[in-house]
């Protein structure tokens, strides 16, 4: 018998990174399906880098800036957001010097249990221990920030 596994509801607040976090987690898929394909590297690191300037960078950005003053520098849980953010930013960066198939399977991974962590740890602990008003400002805040990606055309993930 298998267990259906319940949509987390996350608070109007934190919903603005939810979203994105779907997307991230499309992002990893796609890497995934393009290796599974063996689709060009070049074609993958192209997207990777035009997806960290769209996308993760400003994510970063959200998170790091508006998110993080809300927690002790000290705090375990931003100690990990801030590690994994630096991993995923030199996995990016190493692209430009030498990108290979390893590289991006293991940057898929590193995005993909980034966001479940945040998921289902870090947002639940915000939502339960911080203050509406702490809440309404970061979503205030988020607001001002949007984090809002174009459309990558070539869809390298897709069997011809």
């Amino acid at each position: 018998m298998s267990e259906d596994i319940e949509p987390i509801k996350r608070s109007k607040e934190l919903a603005p990174l939810s979203r994105e976090h779907h997307d991230g987690l499309l992002f990893a898929w796609r890497l995934k399906e393009g290796l599974k394909l063996k689709s060009a590297v070049g074609k993958m690191k192209e997207y990777t880098s035009w997806y960290w300037q769209q996308h993760i960078k400003p994510h970063f950005f959200q998170e790091e800036k508006i998110l993080l003053p809300y927690l002790p520098s000290d705090h375990p849980m931003a100690l990990q957001l801030k590690e994994e953010h630096d991993l995923i930013r030199e996995f990016i960066i190493s692209l430009d010097q030498e990108a290979d198939r390893g590289t991006l399977a293991r940057l898929a991974d590193l995005v993909n249990d980034h966001i479940r962590f945040e998921e289902r740890q870090l947002f639940p602990f915000l939502e339960q221990t911080l203050p509406a008003e702490d809440l309404k400002k970061i979503y205030d805040q988020l607001e001002e920030h949007p984090v809002c990606p174009g459309i990558w055309k070539d869809e390298f993930w897709v069997r011809m």
